[in-house]
């Protein structure tokens, strides 16, 4: 029986953006779908006295006001592709500049001048909305990516992350999926950690 795992990503994250590419190979090897959301590093981080994501410009708030309003424009398919694009140009390489929208929302299919609204508090409302129902389910001293889905017993449970460098595929995506659910679905479950993080990268793993 297929269930539903549902993604809270913020475009701009690279090690989110390889857990979105494991799930999509989760998909291949688990009765999986993933339902797409948005969450913004821009709303977790309001209020803080540092800048852990040194954007003293809020930069970050513009990918993901566009995504919002393409979810909200166009469904679930087209946030999928927009964040597909974003990803494939932001941290499958290096970009030229940081103007990155257009060409992104033009690779998805999608208005190109919908990049304006990266500047427009428009759907501001509608991103802090989906922003709180992913964090509402763990708590605010997490990051992106938040995921709930079905522990092994059906129960439904959320976590962040997992943070992971490279991308498993095939059946080592299927079983870092069973082992993650497993974990989560333990009762009283807080935190798991590994050690320090390498560079993010789409490389298959040895």
């Amino acid at each position: 029986m297929e269930s539903t795992a549902d993604f809270w990503f913020d475009p701009m994250c690279p090690y989110t953006w390889i857990t979105s590419r494991w799930m999509l190979e989760v998909e291949k090897v688990r009765p999986v779908r993933v339902r797409w959301h948005v969450m913004s590093l821009s709303v977790l981080n309001e209020g803080r006295d540092d800048d852990p994501e040194g954007d003293p410009e809020g930069y970050l708030w513009g990918p993901v006001r566009v995504c919002v309003a393409v979810e909200r424009e166009y469904g679930p398919e087209g946030l999928f592709r927009l964040y597909t694009a974003i990803g494939r140009r932001v941290h499958d390489r290096v970009p030229e500049d940081w103007d990155v929208l257009p060409g992104s929302l033009a690779d998805a299919g999608l208005p190109p001048e919908m990049a304006g609204l990266a500047w427009s508090a428009e759907y501001d409302d509608a991103v802090r909305a989906s922003h709180e129902a992913g964090i509402g389910l763990v708590g605010t001293h997490v990051g992106t990516p938040i995921i709930a889905a079905d522990d092994p017993d059906g129960r439904r449970v959320a976590f962040f992350g997992p943070v992971i460098s490279r991308v498993p595929r095939g059946e080592r995506a299927g079983r870092l999926w069973d082992g993650t659910l497993l974990v989560a679905g333990v009762p009283g479950f807080h935190e798991l950690k590994g050690v320090p993080p390498e560079e993010p990268t789409t490389e298959d793993v040895a």
